[in-house]
Formats: structure tokens, sequence, C-alpha cells
């Protein structure tokens, strides 16, 4: 007999409503993050359930100075943290050579990072090394719930989920920082977000900090812009700009995660789609390289000369963003700059591009300017959203212009534990430094140590 599927064929071709396609997506969305991970991750960051901060939970030796999505998670988070190890020989190096002197004995530190296994091993270490750590997410969407449940339950002060609000985020710092008994002498920060804080709520806790140690592109620039004002009032350790963060992790970490967090989010086939990436520093030239390597065709937007210089020089045509929006399949930003692409940008782009971020901060792309009244925006699986013009153009926003790797995928442990070991070392530097040594000033780690 032949089977009739011309009922199942009409329910496909009929085009939902905007009522419908809201409730379609929501279906979507749900599935989607129930098993389909986004970040490697074991939980999902779904928005009906009860919020961390309205839970009372305690780990297994009774304690509660913790806030993370679920603490029953921790053996999952242990496993990663253990598969984490064993790409992180530098760190672990570091670990067991230094272990025995507790060179970090009387630390008190304070850190805002990307809370995945890797920076678990990172937390662990320092940990290790003597110190007492309290931990914060610097992205909303970064943190692997169940890392967090592991690192809650081997008695680190961890306050962080996957999907937290503004609100959520800044509430989580507040609770790393104000805390009775307890004050922070160091402090390590991705972003400058828990810096910014410190200095806007509780300035006197810096009378207390030997240190600032600072990974990312954006930290550093809002330090250079305090020590240029003449506010900067510790030392402060510029990681980002040392070589093995530079040549390292930017390069080669952006080079193979950038594919990775593109295709899980959007299943696009890069052969022949044509990509314009804002700005060809150590990150564009990582994410250039691998979409080159895929068949794309790539165009860059660089101000700085040189930088532009090379880009012309490994082959990519150098243009002003204005001259391919039309054209591009593909938008990605790494510049760590503000409004790199602006709304009138976004207004002249084709139908279904995509739109990305892989700069550590969450303005590169004015995502502000696209939450209004005209334009529809409908979550299609996690961390990616049409949003949908009033003629029926729909553009494919990633994390919400957030860092989309972090948020979306995962990275490379091993370039990771170059960099987390280049982070030890500068707390191990900044805490134990004579008077003197350093002023208020950024400085970068030396080469070699010793230098």
């Amino acid at each position: 007999q032949q089977i009739q599927f011309a009922d199942d064929m009409q329910e496909f071709t009929k085009f939902p409503t905007k009522t419908g396609r809201r409730s379609l997506s929501r279906s979507i969305s749900q599935s989607s993050t129930d098993s389909y991970s986004s970040a490697a991750s074991y939980t999902d960051s779904s928005d009906d359930e009860v919020s961390p901060r309205e839970k009372q939970q305690t780990n297994s030796k009774g304690s509660s100075n913790f806030c993370v999505k679920n603490i029953k998670q921790a053996e999952f988070g242990r496993r990663e943290i253990e598969i984490a190890e064993q790409d992180m020989s530098a760190l672990i190096s570091l670990r067991k050579r230094a272990q025995g002197e507790k060179p970090l004995a009387g630390a008190k530190i304070v850190g805002c990072t990307h809370i995945t296994a890797q920076t678990a091993v990172l937390i662990e270490t320092l940990c290790a090394l003597g110190a007492q750590c309290r931990w914060s997410a610097c992205n909303i969407y970064s943190t692997q719930n169940e890392v967090a449940a592991a690192l809650a339950e081997a008695g680190v002060a961890v306050f962080a989920w996957k999907g937290e609000s503004e609100d959520d985020f800044w509430w989580c710092i507040d609770r790393c920082v104000n805390v009775d008994g307890w004050q922070a002498n160091m402090i390590l920060d991705d972003g400058g977000d828990l810096t910014h804080w410190v200095y806007k709520k509780y300035p006197n806790v810096f009378k207390k900090i030997r240190g600032i140690v600072e990974e990312s592109v954006t930290g550093v620039h809002r330090l250079y812009q305090l020590s240029k004002a003449g506010k900067l009032c510790v030392p402060a350790m510029n990681v980002n700009d040392s070589v093995t963060k530079q040549k390292f992790d930017n390069l080669y970490c952006c080079r193979e995660s950038i594919l990775d967090g593109l295709k899980r989010t959007t299943d696009v086939m890069f052969g022949g789609k044509q990509v314009v990436v804002c700005g060809y520093g150590e990150v564009g030239k990582g994410c250039c390289a691998a979409l080159k390597a895929l068949g794309a065709i790539v165009y860059v937007t660089e101000i700085d000369p040189i930088c532009a210089l090379q880009a012309c020089m490994d082959g990519f045509r150098v243009v002003k963003l204005s001259e391919v929006i039309r054209q591009v399949d593909v938008v990605i930003t790494c510049t760590g700059n503000k409004n790199v692409v602006t709304r009138e940008h976004l207004d002249r782009m084709k139908n279904s591009c995509i739109v990305c971020n892989m700069g550590h901060s969450n303005t590169e792309i004015d995502v502000t300017s696209l939450r209004t009244p005209e334009l529809t925006w409908e979550r299609v699986r996690s961390q990616v959203d049409h949003v949908i013009w009033p003629d029926g153009k729909r553009v494919v926003l990633l994390a919400e212009g957030r860092l989309l790797n972090l948020s979306c995928s995962t990275v490379p442990t091993f370039v990771l534990s170059i960099t987390a070991t280049t982070q030890a070392l500068a707390l191990i530097e900044l805490y134990n430094a004579p008077e003197g040594r350093y002023k208020q000033d950024v400085y970068l780690l030396p080469k070699k140590m010793g230098e």
C-alpha cells in the first residue's frame, strides 16, 4: 500500500503566524538546551527554574558559602576538571613544583573570569599554593554549571551560573568582594568589571590590595585609562600583552574555537561563504586563518596600518565594513572596541547574515539598538536569536553579541594552560614583590623570569 503523507506535508508548508513562531521557537529553545550542549555542559540554562539566588544549598561539608545552579552536579564537574588537568601540563607542573613552598600563603584572591573546567584547574592550583579564593564569572553565558558546583563542593566560594541576568552578574561580584571578616589582597580579573566594581563601591579595599592581574585587552585598556587619569592606586600586571598570552591564547585558541562556536550554533558550511573579520590583531589572525582554511572568502577591516598590511600580505582583502556589509554572509568582531558594528550596518545586512563577537566585551556589536519595538526577537536554540526586521529580513545574532567561543562552545585546554600559568606567575610575583619594586602602574611580565 502507498503511504499517504498529504496531511503531514500541509502541516510543514504552513507558515506559522507571529504567535505561532514565538511558541515554536520557545519549544525548540527548550529542547535544544536539554539535549544540545552549547558549552560542553551537562546542564541547561532554562529560565523557568528558580533562580540560584532563591535556593538554599549546602555542600557535603555543610558550607553554603557559594551560589551555583545545582550543587548536586559536582560529580560531573569533577570529572571535567580531571579531564582538563590531563592537558594542562604547564599549570600542573607549577602546582607540583611550588605547592611545598606555598608562595601564595596568606593571599586572599578575588577573581572574576570565565568559569570552565580549565579555569577551575587554575583556581585549585592557586588554592594548592596557599591562597584563599572567592570567584565570580566575567560572562553571563560562559559558566559551566557542573564545574562551578565542583568548585563549591571543594570549598571555593564561587558565585556563578550559566544564564545570569545583568543584575545577577553584579550581585555575584558583590558577594565575592563584600564579605564580613574577609578582605581580598589580590585581584585576578578578566575584562575589568571586578576592578571597576571595587573602585565604584568599595574603594577602601585597595588599601589592602597588593596588585591586580588582568587577562583581556578590554580590561587592560581600562587599567591604562585609570593609570593615565592618576586613579590606579595599586600595581597591575598586563597578562594580555604577555608573549605567552598574545602568541598562544589569542592566536591559536581563537583559530580553533571560532569554527567550533559557529558550527555548534548555526551548522553553517563555510566553503564559498563571504566573511568579514573586524580586526586583525592576534584574535583576528586566528579567526581568518581558520576560515580561509575551510574555503571561505575572507575580508578584513583594520584601522591599525601595520595590522592592515599584515592582513594584506597574508592574502586577505582589506576593506571598510560599509563596502562589503551588503554582500557578506558572516560578520565577526574581534577588536576590543565599542560599536564596531552599528545599527546602520545591521540595517544594511542581507537576509540570514550571521553576526557574532570574538572580543571580550559585548559592546562591539550595538545590540542595544536592536532592542526596539519594530524588531522581533526569536530564540531559535541556546544562544541563537533571529532578529527580524519589519520587511521580514532576519539577522542571526549569536550569544547576544557576547564572546562566541566561551558562550557557545569550548576552548582548547592546552593553550589555556599557558595563559593560566602566566596568570598564576603574575599573582605570585605581585604578591611576593618587595615594597617599592612595583609602583602604581601597569606592568608586563618579562619574557623570562629573572629579567
